[in-house]
């Protein structure tokens, strides 16, 4: 069965609490040892329960790998969404305001750090991950976060304070100038940067960022 047809299936009965404790050891053990080296008879031991009960409520690792992925996306989204909108709401110093919102964007990191645990196992082990789990995941996480900067930074441009055609495509220049720089040398958070390196390629991707989108930049 496919990640596709298995989000379709119906949930089965139970504890709530029961089912939460499970996913939440899933993503212990997910984290700690990634997906190859994990079965679900290691999620059953990490949450205290024998595998009859894991297998009930999720019939294989893969269905616990996309209730753990999907929760985990969504919680980094919907976080990312209000410190965009914190921070976007009202501009008084553009590269100050953008500067900020840089990092606020990547305390994420260091709020979800099981998450991007997993997700830094995904580079070494995505050819063994199930069909579609990956896609579903960055529909779920970074995709949706995207599209939310993208909506707060169209009022920017509205303000006459940024101009481009397409507000997702410029959200996702910003991510990449501005957090991605940060995220690669970090290694999705593994090995914290100082305040200052952190700092400085924050303001330097800012720095590019304002300078490609300012109105009347050549581009």
């Amino acid at each position: 069965m496919t990640i596709q047809q298995a989000t379709i299936a119906p949930v089965q009965t139970g504890s709530a609490e029961e089912r939460r404790d499970i996913v939440q050891a899933a993503r212990v053990v997910f984290a700690r040892e990634g997906w190859t080296h994990t079965s679900v008879t290691d999620i059953a031991v990490e949450c205290g329960l024998d595998e009859a009960t894991v297998t009930h409520y999720f019939k294989d690792k893969e269905r616990l790998l996309l209730a753990v992925l999907l929760e985990g996306a969504a919680s980094v989204a919907a976080s990312l969404t209000v410190i965009a909108e914190e921070h976007l709401s009202e501009i008084t110093d553009l590269e100050k305001d953008l500067v900020e919102l840089g990092r606020a964007w990547l305390t994420p990191l260091a709020a979800f750090p099981e998450h991007f645990a997993i997700v830094r196992h995904l580079g070494a082990e995505i050819a063994t991950w199930p069909a579609g789990v990956v896609e579903m995941w960055r529909t779920a996480g970074p995709r949706q976060a995207n599209r939310e900067l993208a909506r707060r930074l169209a009022r920017v441009a509205d303000q006459g304070l940024l101009s481009f055609e397409d507000p997702e495509h410029a959200a996702e220049r910003f991510i990449q100038l501005v957090a991605g720089g940060v995220v690669q040398r970090s290694f999705h958070g593994a090995l914290p940067l100082s305040d200052f390196e952190r700092d400085a390629v924050i303001r330097a991707g800012v720095a590019d960022f304002v300078r490609l989108y300012r109105p009347g930049a050549d581009r």
